[in-house]
């Protein structure tokens, strides 16, 4: 072979065939062959590439483990696997637009999957103007530069709050975190509660982290100081499942003495007991649409809203 068809085959060239590129490597690497940072970043004979990029969640990065971020993971790479594209987990988890641009200038992927916005929104808006392919999985925020892919999240909050209300619950607690998802949540549950003449009690606005233990500890708080309210919506299912262990070792039941809805829709949401309603966010889809918009980066989406749907359980009661 020429030096050039050589260099096209380490280099994974669209024009060089899939059977001499596999030569090629073999060679290479049967000869301890020092693979060059530009080289391609994906096995031999994939379509392209993607980075998945984890944020940070209340100063640390967010555990691989999380049951929501690992089923949207493989959703990803159930669409990725669908185009023939690899896709890589990073290891790094930005702090700031520096941290950003370390990621896209450094990446030899076709395109970068960040999970969660967190305080990186300038920073984003900041990588937009420089033409960066990238998509963020989160919330619809002001002045947004970016291409997202997001669940209506004041709407989901809005039905979440409004099924509890017309099951007859007054003292309808808001559990969850600071994050913009989970504001944006929280707007739904206040306009909620002001359609159906109902206040919105500061005692019973309640706010923790992403964890399991964070959402008990929180609501055991709560109850300890003799707040117990008719019912709750939680940010997420897992926060939902903290505060309903809570609830049982107060000996309270769910849904008798408290009526729980989440958000997310997790496969845990539909194994707890009691099954737990939710409000559901379709992560096949939302896999699917962050492909094609790095895949596809001169498609027409810009703000990709994925529609939200409430999964009526057991743990409400209705």
């Amino acid at each position: 072979m020429s030096i050039s068809t050589v260099s096209r085959a380490l280099n994974d060239h669209p024009l060089i065939s899939l059977n001499t590129k596999k030569k090629v490597w073999a060679l290479a690497r049967e000869h301890n062959y020092p693979f060059r940072s530009h080289m391609a970043a994906a096995p031999v004979g994939a379509e392209g590439s993607i980075v998945v990029v984890t944020p940070h969640m209340q100063g640390r990065p967010l555990p691989l483990s999380h049951p929501f971020f690992l089923e949207l993971l493989a959703s990803i790479g159930e669409a990725a696997r669908a185009r023939d594209c690899d896709f890589t987990v990073s290891h790094t988890a930005p702090r700031d637009i520096d941290d950003l641009l370390t990621v896209m200038n450094s990446s030899r992927a076709n395109g970068v999957i960040f999970l969660g916005q967190s305080m990186l929104h300038d920073g984003f808006n900041q990588l937009a103007d420089a033409n960066s392919n990238f998509v963020v999985w989160g919330a619809h925020l002001p002045g947004q530069k970016y291409r997202s892919v997001g669940s209506d999240n004041v709407l989901g909050g809005r039905r979440a709050t409004l099924h509890l209300a017309r099951l007859g619950r007054k003292a309808i607690a808001f559990v969850g975190s600071s994050d913009p998802e989970a504001m944006q949540r929280r707007q739904g549950y206040v306009e909620a509660l002001e359609a159906n003449g109902l206040d919105a009690d500061p005692a019973l606005d309640v706010r923790v982290d992403f964890g399991f233990e964070s959402a008990e500890r929180a609501l055991g708080q709560l109850l300890a100081r003799g707040r117990c309210p008719d019912a709750i919506f939680a940010s997420s299912d897992l926060i939902a499942l903290g505060a309903i262990r809570a609830l049982r070792k107060a000996n309270l039941s769910v849904p008798r003495d408290v009526s729980v809805v989440g958000y997310d829709d997790m496969l845990l949401a539909r194994l707890s007991t009691p099954a737990l309603t939710t409000i559901q966010q379709d992560t096949l889809e939302a896999g699917r649409r962050l492909v094609s918009q790095v895949m596809d980066p001169q498609a027409e989406q810009y703000l990709d809203y994925l529609p939200t749907h409430l999964i009526v359980r057991e743990s409400c009661g209705a």
